[in-house]
């Protein structure tokens, strides 16, 4: 009876060991400053409730850890090239700067520019085309196009499972070492979906911490007369699909009716935000515009009309040069340089 109690015993401590070994294998690693990190999602004050507000991915450090890692490593992609960093980077406000089209695995071009990726949990649709209809699903869209990251989710899972360091890392956010494809894109919405940008001036003078010059406060005018149809405060985009008179490419893309396959959306787009413009170049679906005066320009007079057209720019947009000028001195104001600076989402 003694000898069965202490083999029970024996056991019990070997469990306790593994147990506590489990528990330190489930820390999450650190890295350089991310100890003092905080990882929360709010609403900012007067801004929309969000589409998507963790309900059924809990936020947690652990979690948003696993979706950074995850978003830097090209081992998502085929031959290991290319990760969903390559093309959203976060200096340019998770744009890829300096590339009118997204750049892929093999060198290969992809026919659309890289947009910009903040404040995605008021989006009710992604991509350009609005095909992907919600967060935890965007990302299989680049890793599994053919000129993007080209890789299947099974052999992205197979990559995953072979790394002693993930096992730790999904251990630490979901509990269980268990690697699936549900669990990576959790982790990684976690990630995007903490990628608010609320600290331009803009805000900072909703919340009374800052004054407009006279030319912003002037612009702000313009802006409101000439574009906020469009792009309403405080998100600057309405999230709608228009053809704002874009001459097709030579790709042709029909845009939204490449989705809808509906002749009404021909070359409908995405309206995009204009927070953080300064750092976002080049402009529009294929990044055809290297400058906000070039999209001035296309705005005003280069308007291509087809029966899609929005109403709302058939007439182009009117603006004196003092306009103009006041325009461009409050589209600055929507720059969030703590934003593009926060290393928490920045490539360790």
């Amino acid at each position: 009876m003694k000898r069965y109690l202490k083999a029970i015993m024996v056991t019990a401590l070997g469990c306790m060991g593994l147990f506590a070994a489990c528990k330190k294998d489930a820390a999450i690693p650190e890295y350089p400053g991310n100890a003092s990190w905080d990882i929360s999602f709010s609403v900012p004050q007067g801004w929309p409730s969000p589409y998507y507000a963790f309900k059924d991915n809990q936020l947690t450090k652990a979690g948003f850890m696993l979706g950074r890692k995850l978003f830097y490593d090209t081992r998502l992609s085929k031959d290991s090239s290319t990760s969903c960093g390559s093309c959203h980077q976060s200096f340019a406000a998770f744009s890829q700067t300096g590339h009118n089209v997204s750049h892929g695995v093999n060198g290969l071009l992809g026919n659309r520019n890289s947009p910009a990726l903040f404040n995605l949990n008021w989006n009710t649709s992604f991509m350009w085309d609005g095909g992907v209809n919600h967060i935890e699903v965007q990302p299989t869209a680049p890793i599994t196009n053919p000129v993007e990251m080209d890789e299947t989710l099974d052999n992205v899972m197979n990559k995953l499972k072979a790394d002693a360091e993930y096992h730790k890392m999904f251990i630490a956010a979901f509990g269980t070492d268990e690697i699936t494809s549900q669990r990576m894109l959790k982790a990684l919405a976690q990630f995007m979906g903490s990628m608010v940008s609320d600290n331009a001036k803009y805000d900072k003078v909703q919340r009374g911490q800052a004054q407009f010059s006279a030319e912003e406060a002037a612009g702000l005018t313009v802006f409101e007369s000439k574009c906020a149809s469009c792009h309403p405060a405080p998100l600057f985009t309405d999230h709608s699909f228009r053809n704002v008179g874009i001459k097709p490419g030579i790709n042709n893309d029909s845009g939204r009716a490449h989705i809808t396959l509906s002749p009404d959306d021909l070359y409908k787009f995405r309206v995009p935000s204009l927070r953080n413009l300064s750092y976002t170049a080049p402009y529009l679906h294929d990044g055809r515009f290297e400058t906000i005066d070039q999209v001035l320009d296309q705005m005003e007079s280069g308007i291509y009309v087809s029966p899609s057209l929005d109403p709302l720019v058939k007439d182009g947009l009117k603006l004196s040069a003092a306009e103009r000028s006041n325009l461009k001195a409050f589209l600055k104001t929507l720059d969030d340089e703590t934003f593009v600076s926060d290393k928490r989402f920045a490539e360790q």
